[in-house]
């Protein structure tokens, strides 16, 4: 044999591994995933259908995750089938990201079966264009969560401009969209994270409730302090209870301090009575058993 011909044949080898490498690329990018699904419908929940789906991983673990869906958005499903009785049913939940196509039975609201999720790789693709590289977990949690290129657009719009992957999904998990951003900016909070509108969202801190902080007296404070105030529930009416024992231009800290050691008016009112000094300190150190005259 020439080594012409043994040139050529070397070009052809490497050529179909490339196609091969390539057409490997087009299988991962129309990802398909299959597993099992639960339901559990109940009207009084506002009509949602609570679906869940479960995953074997390659180790052998289990991957699962759920979300409450309006029934419109499980398309062949009705409510003649929610409420019968062991009434066979196929119904596909279709999002930008893919299609998941449910197989399986319900019987007084309560469903199971298996599923088959199968990738949009126009989804993909223009992820990959908005910088974005979505591998097929993440894939299958965009189509469950709703995650589509609008949303990212919206958020980039926002000027947010160095997301990470997760970003997206903390971002669509939390409804961080730039309605939210443009509410807290005009109450003083223009330039936020996405780890500030994560807590923000979780810990209810919207435009309404920063209304309330400044209301209580406390001003320019930051989200940290917002955090704070939220979980160890400092409200207008605790304040307005310890102001009239006398204990007033509070910080965050010290309000806090109250509510983490139970000191409300009636131990205020009692400590006053033993001869403790009206601070907070020295009413921690009361509340403790650490105080003496």
């Amino acid at each position: 044999m020439s080594k012409n011909i043994q040139n050529l044949l070397r070009s052809i080898s490497s050529l179909a591994f490339i196609i091969i490498v390539v057409g490997s690329y087009v299988i991962v990018a129309q990802t398909t995933a299959t597993g099992d699904w639960k339901a559990e419908y109940k009207a009084e929940k506002e009509g949602k259908i609570y679906l869940s789906f479960e995953r074997r991983s390659e180790k052998g673990g289990k991957n699962q995750m759920g979300s409450n869906y309006a029934l419109t958005d499980l398309q062949g499903l009705t409510n003649a089938q929610l409420s019968a009785s062991d009434t066979p049913v196929k119904f596909s939940l279709v999002r930008e990201a893919g299609t998941i196509e449910c197989e399986g039975k319900f019987s007084n609201g309560k469903g199971a079966g298996t599923f088959r999720f199968t990738s949009n790789p126009q989804f993909v693709s223009a992820m990959q264009s908005r910088g974005f590289s979505l591998p097929d977990e993440k894939l299958f949690a965009a189509a469950t969560l709703n995650l589509t290129t609008a949303f990212v657009d919206d958020l980039k719009s926002a000027g947010f401009d160095n997301l990470e992957t997760e970003d997206l999904f903390k971002a669509v998990i939390f409804k961080i969209t730039p309605q939210f951003m443009r509410e807290m900016a005009t109450v003083g909070f223009p330039n936020l994270d996405m780890e500030d509108l994560v807590k923000a969202r979780i810990f209810k801190i919207d435009a309404d409730y920063v209304g309330q902080v400044r209301a209580m007296g406390f001003e320019n404070e930051n989200m940290e302090a917002m955090v704070k105030l939220r979980i160890f529930k400092v409200t207008p009416e605790f304040l307005r209870e310890v102001q009239a024992e006398g204990l007033n231009n509070l910080s965050v800290e010290d309000a806090t301090k109250l509510r983490i050691f139970k000191i409300d008016a009636d131990f205020i009112r009692k400590a006053k009575a033993d001869g403790v000094p009206l601070q907070v300190e020295k009413l921690v150190e009361k509340k403790i058993g650490v105080w003496s005259k």
